[in-house]
C-alpha cells in the first residue's frame, strides 16, 4: 500500500511504502503492482517491505547496473587495447563484442525499464529522517531515485566509440 494518498498523484518528491500485508491469496500480485505505480510515479524514495519483492528488485537493479559497468570497462579496456597493440584485433575484438553484448542486453531489458532510475539505499543513515519508523527494519529495501541520464550516455557513447574504433581498425587490416 503507498501512503500519502493514491501513487497515481504521487508528487516525485513523496515516499512511497509498499507495507507487507497478506490480506489475500494474490498478494504478491498486488505489492509488485504497487511497485509499478511508485515506480512509474517517479517517487523518490521507495519502500519496499514485502521481502521476496524487495529481493527482486534489488537484484534486478544490481544485474542492470552490473550490465552497465561491464560495458563501460570493456569499451575502454578495448580501446586501450587497441592502441596499444593495433595490429593484433584479437586483443580488442573480444572486448568490444562484450561491451555490444551488454549494451545491447541493457538497451533491449532495462533501458526503458522505470527501475533503472533507481539504486538500492543500503545505507540507512543517508536516509531523510522524515521516514516512517517501517523503513529502517533490516528487511526492508529501499529504493531511492537517483537518475542516470549521464552514465547512460557514457555507457552507450563509450560503447559506440569502442565499436567504432574496431570497425575502423579491422578496416585498416583489411584493406
Amino acid at each position: 500500500m503507498v501512503d500519502e494518498g493514491d501513487s497515481r498523484d504521487l508528487d516525485p518528491s513523496q515516499i512511497a511504502i509498499i507495507h507487507e500485508v497478506y490480506d489475500s491469496e494474490n498478494a504478491h500480485e498486488t505489492f509488485e503492482l504497487e511497485l509499478e505505480r511508485a515506480l512509474e510515479a517517479g517517487c523518490s524514495i521507495i519502500v519496499i517491505e514485502p521481502s521476496r519483492l524487495g529481493d527482486e528488485t534489488a537484484r534486478w537493479i544490481a544485474v542492470g547496473n552490473c550490465l552497465r559497468k561491464t560495458a563501460v570497462l570493456s569499451s575502454i579496456c578495448s580501446i586501450g587495447a587497441g592502441f596499444l597493440w593495433p595490429d593484433r584485433p584479437c586483443a580488442y575484438a573480444p572486448l568490444t563484442a562484450v561491451s555490444l553484448l551488454c549494451t545491447g542486453l541493457y538497451a533491449v531489458s532495462w533501458q526503458l525499464d522505470p527501475c533503472c532510475q533507481y539504486q538500492v539505499e543500503r545505507d540507512r543513515r543517508r536516509l531523510p529522517r522524515r521516514l516512517p519508523p517501517s523503513c529502517t527494519q533490516a528487511s526492508a529495501v529501499v529504493l531511492v531515485r537517483r537518475p542516470s541520464m549521464r552514465f547512460q550516455l557514457l555507457h552507450v557513447g563509450v560503447s559506440f566509440v569502442a565499436t567504432a574504433f574496431w570497425g575502423w581498425r579491422l578496416y585498416r587490416a583489411l584493406k
